[in-house]
């Protein structure tokens, strides 16, 4: 009982200090111990409670004073806190009053703060948005005033300094979302622009590129003196007619020349006055800059590719004029000249490569192009101007670097040409002169019209200028005419010649083979025909054949003309021969055919109209009128020969041999037709009198043949040609039948010429008329006997026919 005691004192002030959240294990060691120490600890409890109640009471005791006193001191307070509160309340109102305008004073200067505040920080946002809207508002600018090349680096600069800065703003947004619509405008735009300028210099090209053609001709123009002085001395020692004109022709070309220079030389047009080359720019920029330049680069070549084949395209009737392919010409220059100029002032867009193939592709096409358009042209005159304008325009573009060696050949085509359609003018120049000839003598009064005549044809003559004046020149007056228009011709075809850029030998070489054959065919043709027409008369033809003799010697001097122009020396190798000797000679056989054909027609003609009366007894005593008519005219015809101008031994010969060749041509055409009209098959029957008549007409045919109606015959030469006839007739005559027999086949024999198919032939014919003439021939002893005889010698003359059919 004494041990738990102490253990219930140590309980409770373990109670009295511990915090009451750990009282709990305490209070339940209370219960674990011995039995009824709950009882026990209870009643230790309460004596603990009455021991504190005790101190308390004492406490209180010890202060109670001390707490009325406080009382009694809070009560006078009291009222004094009654007049403070009163104070404080009225101080209270007072200073709620007072603080009201203060407070809306501070909430006004909060609020300006706040204001100030947003400003400040509206002020800094806009510092950073003001760039960029006036960067913006720059490229709405630039738009407008078409500056898109700095309208899209304006872009460049907003998408990667500004823009990034203001991202958050909705503007921002806009103008983000806005960017590539402007963009793609303005590659709308440019290229708009683009497709402007392509048609503005397609219908430019052929300004610019009759422009670049007039400065090339004019380079041309002062640097052909130059050029002549070094190469080809034109000119030298040639016609001063000629040359006079030649010269007043180039001084007022020169004189023109100078003048439209003195016109332009202040204004000098280049491609760049005549086209605005800015949009090319402009658009290849733009492109460039929004990485498309690629594309723009295939769309501007198909382009151009298109507008080359339009370029090349020419007109149906380009070949008409001049002006056709002139316009052809500068349209094609302005193009190229037009890719030049891309081609060095941009890179990239337009490559010589590609500048190259689409000239390749343009030559051929143009070269296409003239050679059918020219082969429509047949005017000298056209297809020169036409070799003028290649040249100028062959001239332009190698000046611009293109090739144009092909132009050159197709020149040496069109050069063909070019002969072609001067040999067609000249044939008819050729035959208006042998139209208007007289084919008379040229007659000369005084020596003032020999030399005038001398100044165009070389002449020359020693005894024709020993004559005294009036005289006749030998030749007619389409000889010099001839010659001057050779002249002219080589004239022109030296032109065509001039700037092709080839050496003086060549030159000469292309003159004479074109005067060759001017010579050989042209002249010749248009000789043969004059020969030919039926109005050229017998004296026409023999003054033909003088003409082409004079023609022929002054072949040389047209080779000295030709020499004098290239300055080519006649001993040079290469240098080709006129032809003209066998032109000449050509037609002087043909003219001297002519005659002894037209002589022979004429002898045809009085043939026909022969009206013999094959039947009559006896001979007229007389020749028969045409027959007399026909020896006449030959005899007139034959004087003419006589009687033409012989001024030189050459002429005498030439005359004399068509002369004497003429006449026996027509004594053996004359003969032999007499011999077919006695042996025509229509012819049945001939009387003894109608052979004495034919024999009257063969004697005044020989009589003609012996006086000698064609100086230069030796002997009896001409009546050989009636030898035929004259044995034949005398065997009818004389009717010498036993002879003939007798000597047949023998040399020595006196109708050696009579063969026996002719002479079995007419003596059938008078045979039969014999019989139909001599009805009571029978009745008498010596016709009958006559009768027998041609029996006879008719049967023998068959069997010399069948021997010699069977010997052949």
């Amino acid at each position: 009982m004494a041990e738990s005691l102490p253990e219930h004192d140590r309980i409770l002030q373990e109670i009295e200090s511990t915090d009451t959240a750990c009282v709990g294990p305490t209070l339940r060691s209370v219960y674990d111990d011995q039995p009824n120490a709950h009882q026990r600890f209870m009643e230790k409890l309460d004596a603990c409670i009455r021991n504190h109640d005790r101190e308390i009471e004492k406490m209180c005791n010890f202060h109670h004073q001390g707490f009325v006193d406080a009382i009694t001191e809070l009560l006078k307070v009291r009222a004094d806190a009654e007049k403070l509160k009163v104070q404080v309340t009225d101080t209270n109102r007072r200073l709620q009053d007072a603080g009201k305008e203060v407070i809306a004073q501070t909430e006004e200067i909060i609020r300006c703060r706040v204001q100030q505040q947003n400003i400040t920080t509206v002020v800094e946002k806009l510092q950073l948005c003001l760039p960029v809207l006036e960067m913006y508002s720059k490229l709405k600018e630039q738009m407008n005033v078409k500056r898109y090349y700095s309208a899209l680096k304006t872009m460049e600069q907003l998408e990667n300094l500004y823009l990034p800065r203001v991202s958050q703003y909705r503007f921002c947004q806009i103008m983000i979302e806005n960017l590539p619509k402007l963009r793609e405008e303005i590659k709308e735009i440019s290229m708009s622009d683009l497709k402007d300028f392509l048609e503005s210099i397609r219908k430019h090209s052929d300004k610019i590129g009759e422009t670049a053609m007039k400065q090339a001709q004019q380079q041309k123009t002062f640097s052909a003196p130059l050029q002549k002085q070094n190469n080809v001395n034109y000119g030298r020692n040639m016609c001063l007619g000629r040359s006079r004109i030649l010269e007043s022709k180039n001084e007022i070309t020169l004189k023109r020349t100078f003048e439209e220079d003195d016109e332009h030389e202040e204004e000098v047009l280049t491609a760049q006055d005549l086209v605005d080359f800015s949009p090319v720019y402009r658009c290849l920029h733009i492109y460039s800059v929004l990485g498309d330049g690629e594309i723009f680069e295939n769309y501007y070549r198909k382009q151009r590719r298109k507008q080359a084949r339009l370029v090349l395209q020419p007109q149906s009737s380009m070949h008409e004029t001049v002006e056709g392919y002139r316009r052809y010409f500068s349209q094609i220059v302005g193009f190229f000249v037009v890719e030049d100029h891309i081609l060095h002032v941009t890179q990239g867009l337009v490559t010589r490569t590609y500048t190259d193939e689409l000239w390749n592709m343009a030559l051929s096409k143009i070269i296409a192009v003239l050679r059918t358009h020219s082969s429509y042209c047949s005017d000298p005159d056209l297809v020169l101007e036409l070799k003028n304008l290649i040249v100028v325009f062959a001239d332009t573009l190698q000046g611009y670097g293109f090739p144009v060696n092909r132009l050159f050949d197709l020149l040496f085509e069109i050069r063909d040409q070019y002969n072609e359609t001067l040999l067609k003018k000249w044939s008819g120049l050729f035959r208006d002169i042998f139209e208007a000839d007289n084919y008379s003598p040229i007659p000369v009064g005084n020596e003032e019209e020999y030399k005038t005549v001398i100044s165009k044809f070389p002449f020359q003559d020693p005894e024709f200028d020993k004559q005294s004046f009036p005289k006749k020149l030998p030749m007619s007056q389409s000889v010099p005419q001839i010659y001057i228009q050779v002249k002219e011709f080589i004239y022109a075809s030296l032109k065509f010649s001039e700037s092709l850029h080839r050496s003086s030998t060549e030159i000469d070489d292309m003159l004479r083979k074109s005067t060759n054959l001017l010579l050989t065919r042209t002249l010749s043709s248009c000789l043969q025909n004059l020969i030919k027409k039926p109005h050229i008369g017998l004296t026409e033809l023999v003054q033909i054949i003088i003409n082409t003799t004079h023609l022929e010697q002054a072949c040389k001097y047209l080779e000295d003309f030709i020499s004098n122009i290239t300055n080519i020396s006649q001993v040079t190798v290469h240098t080709a021969r006129l032809y003209g000797l066998s032109t000449f000679k050509d037609a002087r056989h043909a003219a001297e055919g002519e005659i002894y054909t037209k002589l022979n027609q004429k002898i045809d003609e009085f043939i026909q109209i022969a009206d013999y009366d094959w039947t009559m007894s006896e001979s007229d005593g007389r020749a028969s009128g045409y027959l007399m008519d026909l020896i006449n005219f030959l005899r007139s015809t034959f004087q003419v020969f006589t009687h033409l101008p012989n001024n030189n031994n050459d002429h005498a010969a030439m005359s004399g041999k068509v002369a004497q060749t003429a006449c026996m041509s027509a004594c053996q055409h004359l003969s032999t037709s007499l011999m077919q009209m006695l042996l025509d098959s229509e012819l049945k029957q001939i009387s003894m009198g109608a052979i004495q008549q034919f024999n009257l007409d063969v004697i005044q045919c020989e009589l003609f043949a012996s006086s000698e109606p064609v100086p230069g015959f030796q002997g009896d030469t001409l009546q050989l040609a009636f030898i035929d006839l004259r044995q034949l007739l005398d065997l009818f005559m004389v009717w010498d039948w036993s002879t003939y027999l007798a000597d047949y086949g023998q040399a020595t024999s006196k109708y050696l010429r009579v063969n026996p198919s002719t002479a079995l032939t007419l003596l059938e014919k008078m045979k039969d008329s014999s019989k139909k003439n001599n009805i009571f021939a029978q009745f008498r002893k010596n016709d009958r006997d006559k009768q027998k005889l041609i029996e006879t010698v008719v049967k023998q003359l068959r069997s010399l026919v069948n021997g010699m059919s069977q010997h052949t």
